[in-house]
């Protein structure tokens, strides 16, 4: 089943401005929506290979406050959808 995981830049911004911690990310799928602060991506055994985290409180050190973090390889690509890079 296919899932899409939005980041709702509105939130973000609506927290910081009333210093709250409302989830920002949506997952949806045809069936359901959901909100969360962070989102496992699982593959077909139930392991996780990455995750979808919103941590205001502790950003990262370019200050970023939603990312994605994993241990699998990545494929990056540019705007064409060429790839790109391997990291």
């Amino acid at each position: 089943m296919k899932t899409i995981i939005h980041v709702n830049q509105h939130v973000i911004k609506s927290n910081r401005k009333h210093n709250k911690s409302e989830p920002v990310l949506t997952c949806k799928t045809y069936k359901s929506t959901s909100y969360a602060h962070t989102a496992e991506i699982l593959d077909s055994f139930g392991n996780v290979v990455a995750t979808v985290v919103y941590r205001p409180d502790k950003p990262l050190s370019c200050g970023a406050h939603v990312w994605i973090e994993t241990t699998n390889e990545v494929r990056t690509t540019n705007g064409n959808n060429n790839r790109s890079n391997r990291s």
